[in-house]
């Protein structure tokens, strides 16, 4: 379960890194509302995570779905490029994750 929550907490970190986009320097009401909403349900998933799992791995594993998420998201929403070597890096930090997990 601890895994679950983690993963969510690591899409709740997406969400606010892609809304931080969408507030325009927090001058948008929703988008800023939504975003730290997502910040703080963010915290709060990777805390009851923590309860079980090392720091370590947790937050490695948290900033890595977060920096996954948002890397193709820019790519997608935002028309960032999509390089090879970006894309290599980006399939580097997925097994940096998938390794934290089959080892913990």
């Amino acid at each position: 379960m601890a895994w679950f929550t983690l993963f969510v907490a690591g899409l709740m970190e997406i969400a606010w890194a892609i809304g931080l986009k969408y507030t325009e320097g927090f001058t948008r009401l929703v988008p800023s509302v939504l975003t730290l909403l997502s910040m703080a349900a963010s915290m709060a998933l990777l805390g009851l995570a923590l309860k079980t799992l090392p720091i370590g791995t947790a937050y490695a594993v948290w900033t890595g779905i977060g920096a996954v998420g948002t890397a193709l998201l820019g790519i997608w929403l935002f028309g960032e490029p999509a390089t090879a070597m970006r894309l290599l890096c980006i399939g580097l930090i997925v097994s940096g994750i998938v390794g934290l997990k089959l080892v913990t």
